[in-house]
């Protein structure tokens, strides 16, 4: 059975909000820091490009090496962003879509958001209630810098 986090978001990180986004990033940097092999499931195309333009934006010492799915080396870089399901041959999804990735049992980890507004809360609650009743029990904390 995987493990799954949701991290609580600050009120400036709404759904599809720049503030989420940063987040996502800085999330997606500590796993790749941790020499883990990271999936990111976005909301849309749109939603991933936004994040492998963020990635690009980070300083050389803070370098990800990622791709979108697709591009990139044979196999992908140790981050690979998409929006339609991964193949799973990696330790851990960050997942942004409303709901739960059918193939989320495929990973070690899942890490999912709690956005600060109203919809993405609700939106939120329901995915924890499908791992509840999966037999899951996700983790939550405070996301924190």
């Amino acid at each position: 059975m995987n493990a799954i986090k949701f991290y609580i978001m600050p009120k400036s990180a709404t759904s599809g909000s720049d503030a989420l986004l940063d987040v996502v990033c800085q999330i997606i940097a500590r796993h790749y820091d941790q020499g883990e092999r990271v999936f990111v499931l976005a909301g849309d195309q749109a939603q991933a490009e936004a994040l492998d333009e963020r990635l690009w934006q980070f300083e050389p010492q803070a370098f990800v090496a990622h791709n979108l799915v697709g591009e990139g080396p044979r196999g992908g870089a140790p981050v690979e962003l998409g929006w339609e399901l991964g193949q799973g041959r990696r330790q851990t999804l960050i997942h942004l879509q409303a709901n739960v990735a059918a193939n989320h049992q495929q990973y070690q980890q899942v890490i999912d958001f709690v956005p600060a507004d109203d919809a993405g809360k609700e939106q939120a609650r329901e995915r924890y209630k499908v791992y509840r009743r999966l037999g899951v029990m996700p983790q939550t904390e405070p996301f924190q810098i």
